[in-house]
């Protein structure tokens, strides 16, 4: 499997040199927060929201005393709006109370926060603290099955222990970045630009 992975690691570095998070944010607590909203929609729609969220709202403390109605107005356009408002809220005070408003390297108390489970907690410590973690989303999931990196029917945390195995633990914040960005403009789930892909000899999909 070994030369497999090196061939994956290779053409992801062809392709994405220098990945990053798509989602914006200039604080700890905005990844955090910007994660979380990400669920079941699209980033580019998150930071359209999160741009006007921050600045009505420049710190957690404000976030923390927010009116609940102000913050689903503005959030409205990514959907289940009424949940995701109320977790903003209530993560704020958490960190508030718990940690004076700063993000932990904490997985245990992360996953604990409302709205929050193991992909974007995997985002968080992955992003802010640098620890090897890989978020499994929709993107990631496709790309390993079609790899042949994973199998039809694997949950999210079975791929994340598969591609934790497989590949060096210093390249998975890098990786992980480098799979969604993958999967998000050149292995989409539909009309994937499979003709000049280096990896179709190996794509599960293509033969």
């Amino acid at each position: 499997m070994t030369g497999l992975t090196k061939t994956i690691e290779n053409y992801m570095d062809e392709l994405f040199p220098n990945p990053r998070c798509e989602l914006n944010y200039n604080k700890d607590y905005e990844l955090l927060l910007a994660t979380m909203l990400s669920a079941q929609t699209t980033d580019k729609r998150v930071n359209t929201v999160t741009a006007i969220l921050f600045t009505k709202y420049p710190s957690v403390n404000d976030l923390a005393d927010a009116d609940l109605e102000d913050i689903i107005n503005i959030i409205k356009p990514i959907g289940t709006f009424n949940k995701k408002a109320k977790n903003v809220i209530l993560i704020c005070q958490r960190l508030l109370e718990d940690y004076g408003g700063k993000v932990p390297n904490n997985r245990e108390y992360l996953e604990s926060l409302p709205g929050v489970g193991r992909k974007t907690t995997n985002v968080v410590l992955s992003n802010l603290f640098n620890e090897p973690c890989i978020a499994v989303d929709t993107h990631v999931s496709r790309v390993s099955i079609r790899l042949g990196l994973a199998d039809n029917g694997d949950t999210p945390l079975i791929i994340e222990n598969k591609l934790t195995n497989l590949f060096d633990n210093k390249q998975l914040c890098k990786l992980h970045h480098q799979l969604v960005l993958f999967g998000r403009y050149y292995c989409t789930a539909r009309n994937p630009k499979c003709e000049n892909c280096k990896l179709k000899n190996i794509c599960k999909e293509v033969h």
